[in-house]
């Protein structure tokens, strides 16, 4: 059963390019907590605050495709340089406008945060993109389940370090704190890719000058991170707004993490198996376990149990990391050589959309219906992720490096 962790271990290069891949990553997840705290303490405005933290994904969305075509283009390693010094100029700025300006200025803060997305370093897309050039076989889809499980973690351990930081200090320290990980993570993992010489990018293949987007799997496979996004994110308020209607806010992290601990566990049992990646069954399961969550919510059932929601959750998150994962995987196979960065920042764009184009909606039918409604569009969306996967073909000659 560990057989492709050991292969993945074996492989020169690739655990410490992981590791450093998951470093570049960690505060992602906690900048949108501590820039609400700061946008909402400076102005007073929850409004503001996401309008902030909407303009810092419409920069990551749309730069995301166009950094992924220079990383496949050009050397990484100057990319991930420029892009890091544009990080910590942007992060910077946006720490001192609230200490130096009025609350009447926060629009300022939009567009710092549109630049501070627009520079974000390429972390995960270059890693992704570079994981296949070091692994093949069961090792491959390993380091891309290992990825996605990891991924989990960081959504936990993210937030909670910018909550403790804001507590302990304040939400400026907070947001300086997740720019100095990204950037030192950035230039971590940029000197892992220069020692395993993967700095200079991968010879084109076939294909070369047309679109991705002209190829239907690939767009398919795209438009399923879009409807696995856009599930996932509905669930995440779907809890909050649970427990806040509950009176116990606190008791919406605790099912968080105990969703992103199945997760996790799901995809470490998953990548240590061997065998052919069954992508739509990977698919339908995530589905299962979100439509699980319908019946066990109110006004289906009223008063709900928070032990019944918690392990719900935590059986059904253990199918998030091996789709998530087999979907990557997936994308990586569709992408031609010397396009993976690319395919990899559409990913990011299309999930960025998929957040932005469900949260409306959720917010709506957790206003005028409740939380099993929000629960049955999540599911609805990862019904629509499970008919878009059975539509995705690989070409044989790249399904051959695949099966795990």
């Amino acid at each position: 059963m560990l057989r492709p962790y050991r292969e993945l271990a074996a492989v020169p290069g690739l655990p410490a390019l992981l590791t450093w891949s998951m470093l570049g990553r960690v505060h992602m997840p906690g900048t949108p907590l501590a820039t609400s705290f700061l946008i909402a303490g400076w102005t007073g405005s929850y409004t503001a605050a996401g309008l902030v933290a909407g303009a810092f994904a419409l920069g990551l969305g749309v730069a995301s495709p166009l950094r992924g075509r220079t990383a496949d283009r050009r050397p990484a390693n100057r990319l991930l340089l420029v892009t890091a010094a544009g990080y910590t100029a942007a992060m910077a700025v946006a720490g001192l406008l609230p200490a130096l300006l009025p609350p009447s200025w926060w629009p300022l803060s939009v567009l710092v945060a549109a630049l501070a997305g627009l520079s974000l370093p390429p972390v995960a897309q270059v890693s992704r993109a570079n994981f296949p050039r070091l692994a093949t076989g069961p090792a491959r889809q390993a380091v891309f389940t290992v990825e996605a499980s990891m991924q989990e973690l960081l959504y936990i351990v993210g937030p909670a370090l910018a909550a403790t930081v804001v507590a302990v200090a304040n939400a400026q320290v907070a947001l300086w704190l997740c720019g100095a990980l990204g950037v030192l993570g950035a230039l971590g993992f940029r000197a892992a890719l220069r020692r395993t010489g993967l700095d200079e990018p991968e010879p084109r293949g076939e294909h070369a000058g047309r679109t991705l987007l002209a190829d239907r799997s690939m767009v398919c496979a795209l438009v399923t991170s879009l409807c696995v996004v856009a599930s996932l994110v509905t669930v995440d308020m779907v809890v909050i707004a649970w427990a806040r209607d509950l009176g116990d806010p606190a008791l919406a992290g605790v099912l968080v993490a105990v969703w992103g601990v199945g997760s996790t566990a799901g995809g470490l049992v998953v990548g240590g198996m061997s065998g052919e990646v069954r992508f739509t069954r990977r698919m339908a399961l995530l589905a299962l376990g979100v439509a699980a969550l319908v019946p066990v919510l109110p006004p289906v059932l009223s008063p709900s149990s928070a032990w019944l929601i918690g392990l719900v959750l935590c059986v059904g998150g253990m199918a998030i990391a091996p789709a998530i994962a087999a979907n990557n995987a997936r994308i990586s196979d569709l992408a031609p050589d010397g396009r993976k960065a690319e395919a990899f920042g559409w990913v990011s764009a299309f999930s960025t959309a998929g957040s932005a184009t469900v949260l409306p909606l959720a917010g709506w039918l957790l206003d005028h219906v409740g939380p099993a409604a929000a629960a049955g569009a999540a599911a609805g969306a990862a019904g629509l992720a499970v008919l878009l996967a059975s539509r995705v073909r690989v070409p044989r000659r790249e399904l051959a490096g695949s099966v795990a």
